[in-house]
């Protein structure tokens, strides 16, 4: 069978690391309808995710970690999705974040040193908690209701966070509040099992369901002075972009690698008794086929030729970022006409709970409610035009 990878696999490096991923795929993948049913992250899951240190993979060296470039990233990113998307997605978020502070610098050196520790030593799990009911995504630019108020000794976070990935299992939550002292708004990390810190399960999805974004609660939550880890300041002109949000293109090319997969090996076994011959050699069959890949090769070689701008050119990245937010609208529009595709050829039975097709359909179709959205995709590449 056509292996969609191996055009992009350049190094040992490289190899190694898809080979390592590609054993943790097929690990989870093989719980993927459990974790579906149950609308939960397994702990199966999470222990095969430590077990292979998956979660140290974009710390430095210096602290225990592969130092993860982008490309890397989203090539273990898509594979990892082919077994199970919602892991992928959950730890995407994990290791994205790991990346943003390692590249950017946004902590100061002791507290992300110690925080390189925690992840790879004692295996902990972070992730911000951003969005709200009232502000919706915060790459709308919503201002957080979320209060932090200062008291003598640090601060007290009230507010509710919705679709925060991973709650139940996350070790962190990196929280952002609006605080009173400063009229900013500021990041805090706050820990799981903190006095006033609740999960409310409320993640009813009809797909990704195995990300188990449920809401953050916090309640007169107290955090130290030195859990304020970051705070906004006025824009910089020249603003570097998020490239490490390319995990969320990659996550859906995964599903559509995967849909993909299923139906050709469908088409390929599958002989009414109407025909002599299996339906793999039916034309409009075929043409399907044909599309599918011409998709994927269309989302992956823009995918990771972006990805390889951004390694291999950091004094552009500023330029990179109507790029960057293409990569997702082109991916994750292929990828649901992939899958659409996957059941055309597989038919009525691809509608069956029983089939895989059905839950790929179901989880292809978050990755067009994920950021950057469609229409701002467009407004940005528009504005480019205009400005240029």
């Amino acid at each position: 069978m056509w292996n969609p990878y191996s055009p992009f696999i350049q190094t040992e490096r490289q190899s190694s690391l898809f080979n390592i991923t590609k054993e943790l795929s097929n690990k989870v993948g093989k719980r993927a309808t459990l974790t579906d049913h149950y609308g939960k992250f397994l702990d199966d899951n999470l222990r095969d995710l430590k077990d292979y240190n998956y979660q140290s993979l974009s710390l430095p060296k210096a602290l225990g970690g592969e130092n993860l470039s982008l490309y890397e990233f989203v090539l273990l990113q898509e594979k990892l999705a082919e077994g199970d998307a919602s892991v992928a997605l959950s730890i995407g978020w994990h290791l994205g974040i790991v990346m943003e502070l390692r590249d950017e610098g946004l902590w100061d050196e002791e507290t992300f040193n110690w925080i390189g520790k925690e992840i790879h030593h004692n295996k902990k799990i972070i992730n911000r908690a951003a969005t709200e009911p009232a502000t919706g995504s915060p790459t709308r630019g919503g201002i957080p209701e979320t209060t932090a108020v200062r008291d003598k000794t640090g601060y007290i976070l009230n507010g509710r966070k919705t679709f925060t990935t991973m709650a139940n299992v996350l070790d962190y939550y990196i929280v952002s509040a609006k605080m009173n002292d400063l009229n900013e708004v500021g990041w805090f990390l706050v820990e799981n099992g903190q006095n006033g810190v609740k999960i409310e399960e409320t993640w009813d999805s009809l797909g990704m369901r195995g990300t188990a974004s449920d809401d953050l609660i916090l309640s007169d939550v107290h955090v130290p002075h030195n859990r304020l880890v970051e705070h906004k300041t006025p824009p910089r002109k020249g603003k570097v972009p998020k490239g490490w949000l390319l995990h969320i293109p990659a996550c859906y090319l995964g599903i559509a690698i995967a849909a993909r997969n299923e139906a050709v090996e469908f088409a390929k076994n599958y002989q009414p008794n109407s025909l002599n011959t299996t339906i793999s050699e039916v034309a409009h069959i075929k043409e399907k086929i044909g599309k599918m890949d011409l998709a994927i090769l269309n989302a992956q070689y823009f995918l990771f030729g972006v990805a390889d701008k951004w390694d291999n050119n950091p004094e552009n990245r500023t330029d990179l970022g109507p790029d960057l937010a293409a990569v997702k609208t082109i991916a994750t529009n292929n990828a649901n006409e992939v899958v659409d595709l996957a059941m055309r050829i597989v038919g009525g039975r691809s509608l069956a709970k029983s089939s895989n097709l059905e839950r790929h359909y179901r989880d292809v179709r978050a990755g067009l409610h994920n950021p950057p959205m469609d229409d701002s995709v467009l407004h940005t590449l528009a504005s480019r035009a205009i400005n240029d």
